[in-house]
C-alpha cells in the first residue's frame, strides 16, 4: 500500500469525520454552550420520536416513551502483512508471507427497552460469521439478550452475551487502543456463551459483580449432556466508576483505577466412536487450536498447550482415551487512567485435568499495556508486552509479542484510524506445524493498519 493511497484513505476518513460534527442537533449546541442546562436537554429532546447520538446510533422512541429502539454499527476495514521469518518461496513447505485486505467487523447493533426502562434488550449481528461462504463462530448473533433490571445492585440477564471472564475481553472491540486484543486474551477468554447471569453494581459503580450460569460450549452452540459452565467476576472502582474502554479518550481529570478478578469452570466430554480423540463440539476460545491455513488467527492456551506439538508422547495428552476434560481458569486485571496516559494489564492462568488418564495441562499468561495522548484526545502512543506459556510443564513452546501503536482519533472511538507493530516470538514447539516439535524458534513480524467507524 502505497503512500497515495494512504494518504486518500485518510482524507477520506477526514471528510467523514468532518460529516460527523456537522451532524451535531441545535439542542447538542445549545448544551456545549451552555446556554441550556442538562435538565432542559433532557426534557426537550426526551420526547423525540427519532433522535441519533454518536456512539447510540439512531432511537426510536414510541410517543407514550414506553418502547425504544436504537441501531447502530460497526464496520473495521483492515491491511496486514506478516513477515514469516522462515519465509520460503520454494517448494518445500515453508511457510510464506501473508499480505491481506479484509473487513475484520461488519456489525449491525440493536438495542433498546421494552414496556419498561427496566426491561432492555441487545441483538447483535456479526456479517462476517457468515462471510465467504463459510460459517465462523457458529453463525451471525453474537450478543442476544434480555435483562430485567430489580434495582441498579441486582439485575438478571437471560440470553447470549460475552462470559465475564478479563477486562479486555468485556471491553467491546469497537474500544480497543490497539488494531486488536492481545493473544492472552483471546487465549483465556472463554467467548460468547448462552446462560443467565445476574449482575449489578453498588455505591453507583465503585463494587461491581457477576454471578453466570452458561450452557458451555460456547457462541451459538448447544449440548446434549447435563454440563454447564459457571463463570464469576468482581470488580472494584475505588476511585468512581471506570468504563469498559481503552484509552483516556476523556482526559481525566482525576485519576481512576479499577480492579478485578474472575474465575470459570467448564466440563467438556469427550468424542465419542473410532476416529481421531477430541474434545466434543464447541466454540469455546481457549480450545481452539493453530489453524495451518489461517497463519493470522490466534489459538486457545488447551489448543496449543495440549497439541501433538508440545506433548509428542500420546499417553500423556489429555482426551487420548476420548475422556471428559475439567477446565479451571482465572485471572486478575488491573487499569488506570489520568491526563491522558492509560495502564492496564492481565494475569491469566488455566487447568485442564483428564477424568480418565489423570492427565494435566497448566498454562499461565499476562500482558501489559501503556498508552499517551501526545496531542489531547486525537493522537495517542501505546505499546504493548503479551506472555504466553500453554504448557507449564515442557520447555520451548514461549509465545510471546512486542506491540507499538500509533492511534488518531478523529471522533473518539467512533471515528478512527490506527495502526501497529508486532514483534511475534514463538519457540520450536508451536512456531510451526510440520512438525512443531522440531521447527526452530521464530520471529514473525506483523503490521496493521485499520480504520473503524462506530455509531
Amino acid at each position: 500500500m502505497d503512500g497515495r493511497t494512504i494518504a486518500a484513505a485518510l482524507l477520506f476518513t477526514g471528510a467523514m469525520a468532518a460529516q460527523g460534527v456537522e451532524a451535531k442537533t441545535l439542542e447538542d449546541v445549545l448544551k456545549e454552550k451552555g446556554v441550556i442546562t442538562e435538565e432542559d436537554y433532557k426534557e426537550v429532546t426526551k420526547s423525540k420520536p427519532v433522535n441519533f447520538k454518536v456512539g447510540n446510533g439512531i432511537s426510536l422512541t414510541s410517543p407514550d416513551e414506553k418502547f425504544q429502539l436504537n441501531i447502530g454499527g460497526q464496520i473495521q476495514t483492515r491491511y496486514s502483512y506478516l513477515d514469516k521469518d522462515n519465509d520460503n518461496d520454494s517448494s518445500s513447505g515453508s511457510a510464506q508471507n501473508t499480505s491481506r485486505f479484509e473487513i475484520k467487523r461488519a456489525k449491525l447493533l440493536l438495542g433498546g427497552y421494552a414496556f419498561t426502562k427496566d426491561v432492555t434488550y441487545k441483538l447483535d449481528m456479526n456479517f462476517i460469521n457468515i462471510s465467504s461462504g463459510t460459517t465462523k463462530n457458529g453463525g451471525l448473533l453474537e450478543s442476544v439478550w434480555l435483562n430485567y433490571r430489580l434495582m441498579d445492585e441486582v439485575q438478571f440477564r437471560f440470553g447470549q452475551n460475552k462470559v465475564q471472564f478479563g477486562r479486555q475481553w468485556i471491553t467491546s472491540t469497537a474500544n480497543n487502543q490497539f488494531v486488536d486484543s492481545s493473544p492472552v486474551t483471546t487465549a483465556f477468554a472463554p467467548g460468547y456463551d448462552t446462560g443467565i447471569e445476574i449482575h449489578g453494581k453498588v455505591a453507583k459503580g465503585l463494587f461491581a459483580y457477576s454471578l453466570g450460569g452458561y450452557g458451555g460450549v460456547g457462541q451459538n452452540t448447544f449440548r446434549s449432556t447435563s454440563d454447564n459452565a459457571f463463570n464469576v467476576r468482581l470488580a472494584l472502582n475505588p476511585l468512581g466508576e471506570m468504563a469498559y474502554s481503552e484509552a483516556d479518550l476523556e482526559n481525566s481529570e482525576k485519576p481512576l483505577l479499577s480492579i478485578g478478578a474472575n474465575y470459570y469452570f467448564n466440563t467438556l466430554s469427550g468424542t465419542t466412536g473410532s476416529g481421531t480423540s477430541g474434545l466434543e463440539s464447541n466454540n469455546v476460545n481457549f480450545a481452539k487450536t493453530i489453524s495451518s491455513s489461517d497463519p493470522l488467527s490466534a489459538p486457545g492456551w488447551f489448543g496449543m498447550g495440549n497439541s501433538s506439538g508440545v506433548i509428542t508422547t500420546a499417553a500423556q495428552r489429555i482426551n487420548n482415551v476420548k475422556e471428559s476434560v475439567d477446565f479451571h481458569t482465572a485471572g486478575f486485571d488491573a487499569a488506570f487512567k489520568w491526563h491522558g496516559l492509560s495502564l492496564q494489564g492481565e494475569y491469566m492462568f488455566g487447568q485442564a485435568d483428564g477424568s480418565k488418564s489423570n492427565n494435566t495441562v497448566r498454562a499461565h499468561g499476562y500482558y501489559a499495556q501503556a498508552g499517551y495522548f501526545v496531542i489531547p484526545k486525537h493522537l495517542e502512543l501505546a505499546a504493548r508486552y503479551s506472555y504466553i506459556d500453554p504448557n507449564r510443564d515442557v520447555s520451548n513452546d514461549l509465545w510471546v509479542e512486542t506491540t507499538g501503536a500509533v492511534s488518531w482519533y478523529f471522533i473518539g472511538h467512533n471515528l478512527k484510524v490506527q495502526a501497529d507493530f508486532s514483534n511475534i516470538h514463538r519457540q520450536g514447539r508451536i512456531s510451526s506445524n510440520d512438525p512443531p516439535a522440531t521447527a526452530s524458534t521464530v520471529d514473525d513480524k506483523l503490521v496493521r493498519l485499520q480504520a473503524q467507524l462506530f455509531f
